[in-house]
């Protein structure tokens, strides 16, 4: 099976961090900043105003690119942005499967391919295809999603490279994105079940899974397959909630069948099949196309996720507390939303090993540590010292609380559980191995939780 990176595992989901010296520093210095809650009734919960307008068309979920704080580095730009809303279209497109051909030679397979209506073609020699001819289904609609700029594709998707400030960054990198790489169907009617099978219909409304790829007859005589570096997909324990647990990573096949992870992403040997699992999103599935994760979001989840206006409250209401950087006694402040990329003058850092937070000084930064490391004036432990950034894609909280506790190492910053639910969440990365990273900028997490509590000092006044 894939090999588990060698990052530890001690979580410790009460927020209690290794190295934290804070008792010997004076309490009068060092205190956490108190977040009022009385706005949050008022600012969270508004979804009636925000996600369900009154005349809006039914909306199915949302898909979330993990890795973005927000938008794409350069920008959202038509089929291609860091989140894609799923609505009810105005004319059923789903299709269902009808006519099968059996032992087709090559040239009937693409007569039958030729034909105006969509059809999957499992190549199970150089002289016998199989073809399954699709018909339209009016009660479904169909959303497809791949690394193809082509007209089929709702949503284009490419490989996410952590910390990526550009376009750029991604396109320099040899994808492993499938260019058609899954279909997501969604009942047109309550309660608007999606269900999701990989690959996706070309051009041409063919999918074609050739002699290399892994396909068999199944019980019943049908054919299903695998796509070459498989759909991978993990539903957590307990929805997507403050109660969250990580699921088990499956691989879902073309018809959309469940089965255990292959010995290698690519491996020819399927692995065995779950009957008692089934391809149905819910809210906070996880989708891993090898190169890129999305996560599903249900329009009912995102009713009780916070919103953008409730995390620029909540950074409001850190600023306006006045924390103070210890060594400068110079007010910080987190930078609007709209500069999360730009270092600001007054921006808050914080020494991961400890948590303390500080304005961006030259102290304790000594030449044999190579810059990156630096001695806390606070509680003189060394270690990384970064800058911090609020978490703004509203989708990856799950709950409304407070911004006290940060990823490392990069420094992004959201509510406890939130922290704590994804440093448990063992993300694919390449094509053997699993690590906890942060959901805004995709960086493999450090230390022994993969997250930090942090210590502000109030002003003095």
């Amino acid at each position: 099976m894939y090999r588990k990176s060698k990052w530890k595992h001690g979580y410790n989901l009460e927020g209690h961090e290794h190295g934290n010296n804070e008792k010997s520093v004076p309490q009068v210095l060092i205190r956490d900043l108190k977040f009022e809650k009385k706005s949050l009734a008022k600012l969270m919960f508004s979804p009636d105003q925000e996600n369900h307008p009154s005349k809006a068309p039914v909306k199915y979920g949302e898909l979330i690119v993990l890795g973005y704080n927000g938008s794409l580095p350069n920008g959202d730009r038509g089929r291609r942005k860091s989140r894609f809303a799923l609505f009810k279209r105005p004319k059923a497109n789903g299709v269902k499967p009808s006519t099968v051909h059996i032992a087709c030679t090559p040239q009937a397979a693409k007569a039958i391919s030729n034909k105006d209506q969509h059809s999957i073609s499992y190549t199970l020699s150089r002289a016998q295809t199989v073809v399954v001819e699709y018909t339209h289904d009016s009660n479904t609609d169909m959303f497809q999603i791949g690394r193809s700029t082509e007209s089929p594709i709702d949503f284009v998707v490419t490989d996410t490279v952590p910390g990526s400030q550009s376009n750029s960054d991604t396109q320099s990198v040899q994808s492993t994105i499938s260019r058609f790489a899954c279909r997501i169907i969604c009942e047109r009617n309550p309660p608007f079940t999606a269900r999701i099978y990989a690959a996706g219909f070309d051009s041409s409304k063919n999918i074609f899974l050739g002699e290399k790829a892994a396909k068999w007859k199944t019980s019943d005589g049908q054919m299903d397959g695998l796509t070459t570096n498989g759909v991978l997909v993990m539903h957590p324990r307990n929805g997507f909630t403050e109660d969250s647990k990580p699921g088990v990573w499956r691989e879902i096949s073309v018809c959309g069948n469940v089965f255990s992870l292959r010995e290698t992403r690519s491996a020819q040997q399927r692995g065995k099949m779950v009957e008692n699992e089934t391809n149905q999103l819910q809210d906070g599935s996880l989708i891993d196309l090898c190169g890129a994760t999305l996560l599903w979001r249900t329009a009912e989840g995102l009713a009780r996720t916070p919103t953008v206006k409730h995390l620029e409250a909540l950074r409001q209401e850190i600023n306006a507390a006045r924390p103070q950087c210890p060594v400068g006694f110079n007010t910080l402040a987190f930078p609007s939303m709209k500069r999360k990329d730009v270092v600001d003058e007054k921006q808050p850092w914080v020494y991961l090993n400890c948590g303390h937070v500080h304005g961006y000084h030259n102290w304790g930064n000594k030449e044999e540590r190579d810059g990156k490391d630096r001695e806390c004036p606070m509680c003189r432990s060394v270690g990384p010292y970064v800058p911090l950034w609020l978490g703004c894609e509203a989708g990856f909280y799950v709950d409304a609380g407070p911004p006290t506790h940060a990823f490392s190492p990069c420094g992004h910053v959201c509510s406890e559980k939130t922290t704590a639910y994804w440093s448990q969440i063992p993300l694919p990365h390449g094509t053997h191995t699993f690590h906890a990273a942060c959901p805004f900028c995709a960086h493999q997490l450090a230390g022994e939780q993969g997250y930090i509590r942090l210590i502000f000092q109030g002003p003095l006044d």
